[in-house]
């Protein structure tokens, strides 16, 4: 059976065990919290973007994992500037022209600010005269930065971008740092 890690991704970590930044950086990755050789991420996460990694030993399930053709949903939260009109949430639902052409729609729902989150480090800015709002995007591509292009594109640009889900999958309680044992079916 092929094993799969569920994983916190911190804010400013790397999604990969090694840094191949400049020589001497020492940007912290993945191996500073997953010490259980042969895993692979399967996709990444942006290192100013939180939340849910799945990792596996399996090449196959990490390809089926991470690749849009199977079409494997990722759920975000997703704390945005401005105020969140309906035009916004319809031009997200239908999809949004990109410089990289057009976005698959997004399922898309205005939601309450999370009341069991964890604090930030560094925090997110505040602003007292912008007001910030919260969305659920859940997307079935992987191009780079998209909810945050995505956002932008709306008017709305991203403050703190969270993935809470891949597939069946879910962060659920996992605290920032920490991993957990699941099942390739994502049970």
């Amino acid at each position: 059976m092929n094993r799969v890690i569920l994983f916190n991704k911190p804010f400013g970590v790397l999604s990969q065990f090694t840094d191949k930044g400049t020589e001497g950086s020492t940007r912290p990755t993945l191996s500073g919290f997953i010490d259980q050789p042969g895993f692979y991420p399967a996709g990444r996460l942006d290192k100013d973007s939180e939340g849910l990694m799945v990792l596996t030993d399996n090449g196959a399930l990490q390809a089926r994992i991470a690749h849009p053709r199977y079409k494997r949903s990722k759920t975000y939260l997703v704390q945005v500037e401005g105020v969140i009109t309906e035009g916004a949430l319809m031009a997200l639902r239908k999809g949004v022209d990109l410089k990289d052409g057009r976005t698959k729609p997004a399922e898309v729902t205005r939601v309450d600010p999370p009341a069991t989150l964890w604090e930030r480090d560094p925090p997110v800015r505040f602003r007292k005269t912008v007001p910030d709002g919260w969305l659920e995007i859940a997307i079935r591509e992987g191009r780079n930065r998209q909810v945050r292009r995505m956002t932008a594109h709306v008017g709305l640009p991203t403050l703190r971008l969270i993935r809470i889900g891949v597939g069946d999958w879910h962060l659920n309680d996992l605290r920032p740092g920490a991993w957990r044992w699941a099942s390739e079916t994502g049970a």
